[in-house]
């Protein structure tokens, strides 16, 4: 399994624990910014582990911001990505099954460092099921119908 990850200043910290517990526990990934907690834009790193995960060398995504909402929004924008904000396990979890998730969100600033990594893993451990294909479909034609 391999994912990107990014963040803002907000989700640095956050991020950089992510990874810490992601080199301990031999989990590949790349990191794609940002590397400091200087203040920078979110929707640039969104952007970026977005258009990573849809050149398919990632399983998935995180991108962090202080809440998790704007660079949410910010990865949803690219066509082909299903970013979801997650917030527990069962979220995180649920994001997956029902929803086909390819990158989760999480908030640098609302997101106990301990919470994330139980997140993390439920996202990784949970699979999609199929029954809710409908479903997807029907969130794909939404993107497919409307072009900037």
């Amino acid at each position: 399994m391999k994912l990107a990850i990014g963040s803002d200043h907000g989700g640095y910290e956050l991020k950089e624990y992510l990874k810490s517990y992601f080199d301990k526990n031999h989990i590949d990934y790349d990191d794609f910014g940002t590397n400091s907690n200087e203040s920078v834009d979110y929707p640039d790193y969104g952007k970026k582990v977005a258009l990573a995960v849809l050149a398919k060398p990632y399983d998935f995504g995180i991108v962090i911001c202080g809440t998790g909402i704007g660079i949410s929004i910010a990865a949803n924008k690219v066509k082909g990505i299903r970013a979801a904000l997650v917030y527990d396990e069962l979220t995180a979890r649920l994001a997956k099954e029902h929803n086909r998730a390819n990158i989760i969100a999480l908030g640098g600033r609302t997101t106990k460092k301990e919470d994330a990594v139980k997140i993390v893993n439920a996202f990784m451990n949970a699979t999609y099921e199929p029954r809710h294909q409908k479903r997807i479909d029907k969130i794909k034609d939404i993107e497919e119908s409307y072009d900037e």
